[in-house]
C-alpha cells in the first residue's frame, strides 16, 4: 500500500502524507456490525481526567471485530476490504458458509475471495485460525489471545506480528514485536502471517488540525509551564527544567520502573529492554 503525496502548495501539504486506499474495496461498513462509539475525553468512569490532552475528534462508529475467530471448522469468503477509523490495520468482511457476517483484521496477504478458516487441521497461510500447539516453529503470527478462550489481545496493529520460537510443555514461547520473549499456553488461538497495513508507520501528520480530527488536543511541555503548575517549570529565560524530567506530580519519567503486574513476571522470559 503505497502512500499519497502532496504538491506543497502551503507548509502543511510539504510533508503531509496520507494512505492511498488503493485496497479498500467497500466505503460503508455493515450496519449490524457496527454500534455506537462514545468519546470519553480521557475520562474515567467517576467523570475524572486521567488521560490529558484528549477530546474532540471526527465523530466515529465502532466496528465490532471478531477476536476470538470461535467459528471452527466452518469456512468463511473475504467479502470486502474496509478502512476502521479505530485502528491502524484494515478490517475484512468474512461470509461464512452458514450464513453469518463477521469483521476479523486483514493480515498481509489477503485479498478479496480468499477462503479463511478456523482450524487446528487449517493449511499454514494467512488468515487462518488455530492454537498455538498446531503452528509450525518460526512461524509469524498475529491476534494473539493471552488467555485460551478470551479473544486476541497481542500483535492486532498495523504492521505487527509475533515469531513463535519454541514449545515446551504446555507452553509456547513467542517474540513479541516490542522483543520481549514470553510464554503463552499452548491452547491460545492465533492467526497465522502479519497484520497488513504496513505503510502506516510512515504516515506524516503534516499540520496540527489533523491531530485534532484524531482527538488529540495540544500538548504543552512542563518546561513551559509556570512553577505553580508543574515542578519543571519557571526560570528566567529558557530553561531545561533543573531536574530529572516527571509528571505534573513528581513522577519520573525516564528510567523510573512504573510496572507493577507481578503475577505475569513468571512468564516473562526476555525483557525489551534486555
Amino acid at each position: 500500500m503505497p502512500l499519497k503525496t502532496f504538491r506543497p502548495v502551503t507548509p502543511a501539504l510539504r510533508y503531509k502524507s496520507v494512505a492511498d486506499f488503493s485496497e479498500i474495496t467497500s466505503e460503508k461498513p455493515v450496519r449490524a456490525l457496527t454500534e455506537k462509539r462514545h468519546e470519553k475525553g480521557g475520562r474515567n468512569n467517576r467523570g475524572r481526567v486521567t488521560m490529558r490532552y484528549r477530546g474532540g475528534g471526527h465523530k466515529r462508529k465502532y466496528r465490532i471485530v471478531d477476536f476470538r475467530r470461535d467459528k471452527e471448522n466452518i469456512p468463511a469468503r473475504v467479502a470486502t476490504i474496509e478502512y476502521d477509523p479505530n485502528r491502524s490495520a484494515r478490517i475484512a468482511l468474512l461470509n461464512y458458509a452458514d450464513g453469518e457476517r463477521r469483521y476479523t483484521i486483514v493480515p498481509l496477504g489477503v485479498a478479496v475471495g480468499d477462503k479463511l478458516v478456523t482450524s487446528k487441521d487449517a493449511d499454514v497461510r494467512p488468515g487462518n485460525c488455530m492454537p498455538l500447539k498446531f503452528v509450525p516453529l518460526g512461524t509469524s503470527v498475529h491476534s494473539v489471545e493471552l488467555f485460551p478462550g478470551r479473544g486476541s489481545k497481542v500483535a492486532r496493529a498495523a504492521g505487527a506480528m509475533c515469531q513463535l520460537l519454541a514449545r515446551e510443555g504446555e507452553y509456547a514461547q513467542l517474540r513479541l514485536p516490542s522483543g520481549e520473549v514470553r510464554k503463552f499456553h499452548i491452547d491460545c488461538k492465533c492467526v497465522i502471517g502479519q497484520v497488513g497495513n504496513l505503510e502506516h508507520e510512515n504516515i506524516v501528520i503534516g499540520k496540527a488540525g489533523r491531530n485534532r480530527w484524531l482527538g488529540i488536543r495540544p500538548h504543552v511541555r512542563g518546561v513551559a509551564k509556570n512553577p505553580v503548575d508543574h515542578p519543571m517549570g519557571g526560570g528566567e529565560g529558557k530553561s531545561s527544567g533543573g531536574r530529572h524530567p516527571c509528571s505534573p506530580w513528581g513522577q519520573p519519567a525516564k528510567g523510573y520502573k512504573t510496572r507493577r503486574n507481578k503475577a505475569s513476571s513468571k512468564f516473562i522470559i526476555r525483557r525489551r529492554t534486555k
